[in-house]
């Protein structure tokens, strides 16, 4: 059977598409897409990659419109509260150290919920 590579790419609509892309980049430093096709997009890191659909009436990603949310592997979960905090942005850490890791949540400024994860354990990746 032929799989997926990885994600090429995860595009969804914003009330201010320019602005939203700015803070990604500004907060989590997802590079801008590039307007040169000879240029390379943000590049992850290879890793673990989990898709899991959840039930219709789930509240994990808050409001009851979210349909999607963003989790996003880290690398030090202080040092990227502490960045985030610094810009603003209210971060609900999760005070329990999973088997696979430690993770935390925020919304974006459009209110998507995103989530990020330190790994650790056989999905740590150096």
């Amino acid at each position: 059977m032929e799989k997926v590579l990885g994600i090429g790419g995860f595009f969804f609509r914003a009330q201010d598409p320019s602005g939203l892309a700015r803070w990604y980049a500004d907060c989590l430093g997802i590079e801008l897409v590039a307007q040169d096709y000879g240029v390379l997009g943000w590049q992850q890191q290879a890793g673990t990659t989990v898709t899991s659909p959840f039930k219709q009436d789930s509240n994990y990603f808050g409001s009851a419109d979210k349909v999607w949310m963003l989790n996003f592997r880290i690398r030090d979960m202080g040092a990227m509260v502490h960045q985030l905090q610094a810009k603003g942005v209210r971060v609900d850490v999760n005070p329990a150290i999973y088997p696979n890791g430690v993770f935390a949540r925020f919304v974006d400024p459009e209110g998507n919920p995103v989530a990020i994860w330190e790994p650790q354990g056989v999905d740590a990746r150096e």
